[in-house]
């Protein structure tokens, strides 16, 4: 009935009138909708929200680590910094190697382009952690295909890319920042080193959290719930946890 009324009154009214209908039942009303704060064409913080408390990514971030922090174990991988090593591996973590395709910081134990994998040997890694590095990565396959090959045979790939998320400009200055991702598109790349069983992606995000994480608000700034719901259509980080034939 509401379908056969709404065709009938779209052929009788006039656009006027129509467009008036639709401003008026719409809520908020057209027009109408309260901005406040973000009415603005510059984010309130540049720097994802850490002048301000916890990035909105980090915070999934880190609860998918925290989720699989049993993976992180024996020898482990991480790029450009060993912190999450650290704080999710502890003592199961026998050695830890960090990789910069760069810069030789006091962490940095491999200096190398994961595209190539120089200096990287096979079946090397119990674990690679692997967070917000591949939209650097022109060539993501063939970084893929050096993870792959550069596990133990049961090694486990905990990684992260971002879906809605503002570019960095550092990374894009430096090594550029090439893609945004989604769960099809990460599931597919990873299938095409990994066995598909083997594979698992996830999203994280809603529109309120994509809308917060562009602004650079907070972990702070939302509530629990808030930050706990997914909505499929607003992918705002997406994790895949991928592991290596045992033969």
């Amino acid at each position: 009935m509401k379908s056969w009324l709404s065709a009938f009154g779209r052929r009788l009214l006039p656009v006027a009138i129509r467009r008036k209908i639709v401003r008026l039942t719409r809520w908020p009303p057209v027009g109408r909708v309260r901005f406040g704060s973000l009415r603005r064409l510059r984010p309130i913080s540049a720097e994802w929200g850490l002048d301000r408390g916890k990035p909105i990514d980090r915070y999934f971030i880190e609860r998918f680590l925290a989720q699989n922090a049993a993976d992180i174990q024996g020898r482990v991988l991480e790029i450009g910094a060993n912190s999450y090593t650290l704080a999710f591996g502890g003592a199961r973590v026998t050695q830890s190697d960090v990789l910069h395709v760069a810069e030789d910081r006091p962490q940095v134990t491999i200096v190398g382009d994961l595209t190539a994998g120089e200096h990287i040997q096979p079946d090397m890694f119990d674990c690679i952690i692997l967070t917000q590095t591949l939209q650097a990565i022109y060539d993501v396959r063939a970084a893929i295909a050096t993870v792959h090959r550069t596990l133990k045979p049961g090694g486990v790939v905990l990684a992260t890319v971002p879906g809605i998320g503002k570019i960095s400009r550092y990374d894009m200055e430096r090594w550029g920042y090439y893609w945004g991702f989604t769960t099809a598109s990460a599931r597919r790349l990873f299938e095409e080193a990994f066995r598909p069983a083997n594979v698992q992606v996830e999203a994280y995000g809603n529109v309120l959290t994509s809308i917060s994480f562009l602004h650079g608000l907070a972990v702070e700034e939302l509530r629990a719930g808030e930050l706990e719901a997914v909505d499929p259509d607003f992918q705002m980080l997406i994790t895949i946890r991928a592991v290596k034939d045992t033969a």
